[in-house]
């Protein structure tokens, strides 16, 4: 299960890297910032030691998508970052404008023996703030009331 669902956003992001995000589509994508294949800057992992959110919207660059994972450049706070992110590090995986999600409860192994269903329906989806960020702008979210109690 694991498996085609991260097969899945290979997909939709190797289309991004391509052909770039259409109409008003976004992702925010958690990951787990201590996965041993996690690259990120050590003032990021400082910072978010565990979880970190990102949105892929107005400004990203260099996403390149393989088999295990992706890498993509985003802007924080005018400084650009380079990120890599394996597939199985992504804790959670979202697209606002279609009310779209998935989870990933179990981070060990991709046993096709896994039984529960690791779609998260989406509740409610959060209005854009009147002062959405501008374009260079990158911005970390929390997706706790996405989540399931």
């Amino acid at each position: 299960m694991h498996r085609a669902m991260r097969g899945l956003i290979q997909e939709v992001l190797t289309r991004i890297s391509t052909e770039g995000l259409p109409g008003k589509h976004h992702f925010f994508i958690t990951f787990d910032t201590m996965h041993p294949d996690v690259e990120i800057a050590d003032w990021l992992s400082d910072r978010y030691p565990g979880e970190m959110t990102i949105v892929i919207q107005h400004w990203f660059d260099n996403l390149t998508v393989t088999d295990e994972g992706f890498s993509i450049t985003l802007n924080f706070g005018d400084s650009p970052e380079p990120l890599y992110i394996p597939f199985d590090a992504i804790r959670t995986f979202v697209d606002p404008s279609v009310e779209f999600g998935l989870r990933f409860e179990n981070q060990e192994g991709d046993d096709e023996e896994e039984e529960e269903d690791e779609e998260a329906p989406m509740q409610e989806m959060a209005e854009p703030e009147e002062d959405a960020p501008k374009k260079g702008d990158a911005q970390v979210v929390s997706l706790d009331s996405f989540r399931k109690s």
